[in-house]
């Protein structure tokens, strides 16, 4: 049977551009692919897939092509002008036409390529805590921070190798950082096991950093804390990280804010709350008292008659987080307290001071009566 013209095959014209071949071989190949077509079909599935994939390994070469444009399938021909032979996808075709369809299925991969056809690796991130108080929470601050880093080895100035001796090319991949690994009509490229994707072996490393070419040391960094920052959230400090492999980029440092627990105030987003603890008989009388803001002092006027639990709210005096536009609000709690290690004296003044209590009946103690009266009914 004669051959089905190349454009044709893929059904594109003899004017496509390259990403109009390609993207026409990737509809067919998903379409025709033997492990999608079993039974009666199978067979002349494999045909069609076989055609498709040497209409694109002719066409998605630019030399190829131009002597295909030419001369027809003389210009290709295995036997006459070095055309493609039996070797399945050993080829870049399939790898090349599916490895952005495997990329936006599995995501991208941390690699890639450098010159030559060396794998290129982005650096590890690294995580750091960072322990403020509210109050640096608050204002936001600079400081300086000591986080582990790689510098190049200053015995074999990065290269691995011992003084007076160099790296080599990897035979098991010729320096290509990768080997194909075939897999029926599948060839699945992968990063050489030999020189883990570098291309290079060293016979002979540095004694001082192993052979990988670079040393592990401390480095110092100013950190700025914006001011309203809150517990859990992280500042990302770009290329901080690990260094790449092979030319590879820099990991990112995320330093991950703790806020340390405060003697006064907890934090709910922009807002803080505190416990104010007042007497016994300020709660009963009534008065001024002062609390704490982190700006300074503030007077709160307690009314005649307050109960624990009352809350009191001040408005603007919680802090502003780094996406408000307006400080939170500070809530003070009230707590009353009970007087202990009481005198004599101030013993019998309290008892005359509960009969006094106890005559005016219930117009002293606003829940006491219906507590009882609660009581009353369960019991009942």
């Amino acid at each position: 049977m004669s051959k089905r013209d190349y454009y044709e095959a893929l059904g594109v014209p003899k004017n496509a551009s390259e990403e109009e071949i390609k993207k026409a071989y990737r509809k067919l190949a998903m379409k025709h692919h033997p492990d999608r077509n079993q039974g009666d079909s199978a067979k002349g599935a494999e045909d069609k897939f076989k055609e498709i994939k040497e209409a694109y390994e002719m066409l998605s070469d630019a030399q190829k092509r131009a002597a295909y444009d030419q001369h027809g399938f003389a210009g290709v021909d295995p036997n006459m002008r070095g055309g493609p032979g039996a070797e399945g996808f050993a080829g870049g075709g399939f790898a090349e036409a599916f490895g952005d369809i495997f990329g936006d299925m599995f995501g991208q991969s941390r690699g890639g390529r450098a010159g030559g056809g060396r794998q290129v690796f982005r650096g590890a991130d690294l995580s750091y805590a960072m322990e403020v108080t509210l109050e640096e929470a608050a204002r936001g601050k600079e400081a300086q921070i000591r986080i582990p880093t790689w510098e190049a080895c200053d015995t074999c100035h990065g290269s691995g190798a011992k003084p007076g001796t160099q790296a080599k090319t990897c035979g098991t991949c010729a320096g290509q950082g990768t080997v194909q690994m075939r897999q029926g009509f599948f060839s699945v490229q992968q990063t050489c096991p030999t020189c883990r994707g570098t291309g290079k072996v060293i016979p002979d490393p540095c004694t001082v950093c192993s052979g990988q070419g670079k040393v592990k040391k401390q480095k110092t960094l100013e950190v700025k804390i914006p001011a309203g920052i809150d517990d859990g959230m992280r500042i990302r400090s770009v290329g901080n990280g690990e260094p790449g492999s092979n030319g590879g980029p820099s990991g990112d440092l995320y330093i991950e804010i703790r806020t340390k627990k405060h003697d006064i105030f907890e934090r709910d987003g922009g807002d803080l709350h505190c416990s104010v603890p007042v007497s016994f008989i300020t709660a009963a009388l009534g008065g001024e008292i002062e609390v704490p803001t982190l700006s300074g002092k503030a007077a709160i006027d307690i009314p005649e008659g307050t109960q624990a639990g009352k809350q009191f709210r001040l408005r603007g005096k919680g802090i502003k987080g780094v996406r408000d536009s307006s400080p939170g609000d500070l809530y003070c709690h009230i707590t009353v307290e009970t007087p202990v290690k009481l005198t004599e004296h101030q013993r019998k003044l309290m008892r005359e001071l509960e009969e006094s209590f106890k005559k005016g009946g219930g117009k002293h103690s606003p829940t006491g009566d219906s507590w009882t009266d609660k009581l009353k009914k369960f019991f009942a």
